[in-house]
């Protein structure tokens, strides 16, 4: 069954299709585009109508524009709209509508694709589910996922996330889900907002999209959890919290191992053990989070459980792995935590607080002891408490742990300056610059934390340390 033929997309968004075409993808990049997608010309950097002609010559089976592209036959498959990025919402809208799939939304200052991926995992075990792609989560992102939504989808996994206010309550409407989580409240995008306060109003707005009867799963730990509460209330949905403090879902007592995580929680009263084969604390509070939403999806807990306990980070995320420095001899070996991808304090504490609980490996190296080793790098978008924010990452008990700390960016330099003296690595203004002499400040037995937002770009660091030898999977 195609996802998409030219008389469906037509009526969906009202526009005019040239040909009679199906598709069974949908597409809005030439780069990973595959034969048979619906090709969507979204302006963002570049307009995408200079891509269509590249498009179709892919195989492409049709392109959404809003005008014919220069190059491209009047004759071409094609579905002619007024605005591209109204035309792909109303096919989101319209894959939502023909679906009889549960629906579960995920936000939240930190943690949501980790949080999305355990649930795909989870709902991906007991039937047909699709989810947002990387962290597709934003004002196209969102209707991009819809409308590459199955019409025989069961579970829905949709990530929203905002960097202004009023961003999340358009896509929860649009995305119209059963369960709807929130992961935590945290400074992240304060360059926009007043305080942490008005992000959690924010936040809170993703229940305005829910169904009748829908559910509000809840971080009862954060410190503005009642703000949440009370949008909750004010709109008659069924809460369900979870956390150390929560009524329902009850985290009793999290121990964090070398490279898992087993955490004991209460459920109605009912206890619960379960185990992640990865480590961190904030993973057992997704994994409690993402296992309550599950349920209210409909989820078998037995499944759920097991399922969890075979889900392990990905690139960006805390992905770890063993790099084998010398193929001759097997003990040779760094491990690499690639958090890379994205930083905001309360991640940056978490990561820290991984590295720190990491064992390391004496006496394999030229360096007799094993290290903890982190690259840091600018969080951005913190507003004007933002060199405050770094240099208070000093002052962390996860910090004081570390060998050594590595800086990078201009922000990151007050953290740099407050380190003492045993742990100060070096500082420089991009990652670029510290990939010089890299190989000398690592060694076998070492941990090697890589952290930053995703403009600072804190991959390069992650790519060079596995250029130097060979990743061995460690789950």
């Amino acid at each position: 069954m195609s996802l998409w033929t030219s008389a469906e997309a037509a009526a969906a968004t009202g526009g005019q299709a040239r040909g009679d075409w199906a598709c069974e993808g949908v597409s809005i990049d030439t780069r990973t585009l595959q034969k048979g997608d619906l090709f969507v010309a979204l302006k963002d950097a570049r307009d995408g109508h200079e891509f269509v002609a590249q498009a179709l010559e892919k195989g492409a089976g049709a392109a959404l524009v809003s005008h014919v592209p220069d190059g491209v036959a009047e004759d071409a498959p094609l579905l002619i709209v007024d605005d591209v990025l109204r035309g792909l919402e109303a096919l989101g809208a319209a894959a939502r509508a023909r679906t009889l799939a549960k629906v579960v939304a995920v936000t939240g200052s930190v943690g949501k694709t980790s949080t999305k991926e355990m649930l795909l995992a989870i709902l991906g075990n007991q039937g047909r589910a699709h989810a947002s792609v990387a962290s597709y989560n934003n004002h196209w992102g969102v209707p991009l996922t819809l409308a590459r939504m199955p019409q025989d989808t069961e579970f829905a996994i949709i990530e929203i996330g905002m960097n202004h206010p009023g961003e999340i309550a358009p896509l929860a409407k649009l995305a119209r889900p059963d369960v709807a989580m929130i992961t935590t409240v945290a400074a992240a995008h304060l360059e926009a907002f007043e305080n942490v306060a008005q992000i959690a109003v924010e936040k809170a707005s993703v229940f305005e999209g829910l169904e009748p009867g829908g559910a509000a799963v809840i971080n009862a730990d954060i410190e503005h959890a009642a703000i949440l509460m009370a949008k909750a209330v004010d709109l008659r949905l069924r809460d369900v919290e979870f956390g150390e403090h929560a009524h329902h879902y009850k985290l009793s007592a999290v121990k964090v191992q070398a490279d898992t995580t087993v955490v004991q929680a209460e459920i109605e009263e009912t206890p619960l053990l379960f185990k992640l084969a990865t480590p961190g604390r904030h993973f057992a509070m997704n994994g409690l989070g993402a296992l309550a939403a599950a349920e209210a999806m409909g989820a078998d807990r037995a499944l759920a459980v097991q399922s969890l306990g075979r889900w392990s980070p990905y690139q960006g995320r805390g992905m770890r792995e063993r790099i084998l420095l010398d193929p001759a001899d097997p003990r040779l070996t760094l491990e690499l935590i690639d958090d890379s991808y994205n930083a905001n304090p309360t991640s940056m504490a978490a990561a820290l607080d991984v590295l720190a609980a990491s064992a390391v490996t004496h006496d394999i190296g030229r360096v007799s002891k094993g290290r903890r080793i982190a690259f840091l790098g600018d969080m951005k978008e913190l507003g004007t408490d933002a060199v405050a924010l770094h240099a208070g990452l000093a002052h962390l008990a996860a910090t004081q742990e570390l060998d050594k700390v590595h800086c990078i960016g201009p922000l990151m330099r007050s953290l740099h300056d407050l380190l003492p003296e045993h742990q100060r690595g070096d500082w420089t203004e991009s990652a670029e610059e510290m990939l010089s002499g890299l190989r000398a400040r690592l060694d076998p037995g070492d941990v090697v934390l890589a952290k930053g937002s995703l403009s600072m770009k804190l991959g390069l660091i992650v790519d060079a340390i596995r250029k130097m030898g060979h990743p061995v999977a460690t789950s």
